[in-house]
């Protein structure tokens, strides 16, 4: 059979009543005849039948792919964007594509390449959600890592971990984390209080306010923003212990300077 829209051919079955173009994804009835075939004068075009180019732009248009990667072996593969689910080239996963949007009360793991969309009236209580996406704007009691980007809208208290390769924070919000908050970059347009790992930059907004410690590469505060607590700028994985073997040295150092009669005890009287 040969798609009526963009001329693929593809085998069918030959009592089949409909079916779907693999190519485009349209519906079309094998039994139907085909537009144009009708006219004899080659002079003669239908008036709803578009120009070849026009048709080719069309037909791109509808054709997204997007590059989604494994959970399991982390290689990258293409897939259309009309997918709801795939399986990994390399080790056979199947890979969830699916959007979810919440609306109720919600406790399943999701684990998807797909966004995730917490309404207003949605309450998520997931131990562990890992998406592409996220919109919150409501109630988050559970876990969630995104992918790409997260923007939050909520005014409440988030027990749970989150973190996102870039976050944003809107104004109305006014959220309390109270564990740490792990992203490449973040925007703060509201209010936000808890401690920020941030391996790229921190930006506070004319009408953000921050109150946290906060580890990042940059941080920039815009005039009218507020920020209260400790800042570590530089490496956001440098830890205290990395610093204790010079210190260690130099106190070895510093008593073996000491003379022995001078280190020993005097008792006591």
């Amino acid at each position: 059979m040969e798609c009526p829209h963009c001329g693929f051919k593809q085998m069918e079955y030959v009592a089949a009543k409909s079916t779907i173009c693999r190519q485009c994804g349209r519906s079309f009835s094998p039994s139907a005849p085909k537009p144009g075939l009708k006219l004899k004068d080659d002079s003669a075009v239908a008036p709803e039948e578009l120009p070849l180019h026009k048709k080719l732009e069309g037909i791109w248009s509808r054709q997204r792919n997007r590059v989604v990667s494994c959970f399991e072996c982390k290689r990258k593969h293409e897939v259309s964007d009309q997918a709801t689910s795939t399986n990994c080239p390399g080790c056979s996963a199947h890979i969830d594509l699916r959007d979810y949007k919440i609306t109720t009360s919600f406790s399943r793991t999701i684990r998807t390449r797909g966004d995730v969309n917490l309404t207003t009236k949605g309450d998520l209580s997931s131990t562990s959600v890992i998406c592409h996406s996220a919109i919150v704007e409501g109630k988050l009691r559970g876990n969630l890592e995104c992918e790409d980007s997260m923007v939050i809208n909520l005014v409440g208290k988030i027990p749970g971990r989150i973190g996102a390769q870039n976050m944003t924070v809107e104004k109305k919000s006014d959220i309390q984390c109270f564990r740490r908050v792990r992203v490449t970059n973040i925007d703060i347009k509201g209010r936000m209080s808890g401690e920020i790992i941030a391996t790229g930059s921190v930006t506070i907004h004319k009408t953000g306010t921050l109150d946290g410690n906060v580890t990042a590469k940059s941080i920039a505060i815009e005039k009218g923003g507020m920020f209260t607590g400790q800042l570590a700028i530089g490496q956001a994985n440098l830890t205290q212990g990395e610093l204790l073997p010079e210190a260690k040295a130099a106190e070895k150092k510093s008593e073996s300077e000491v003379p022995l009669a001078a280190a020993q005890p005097l008792h006591a009287t």
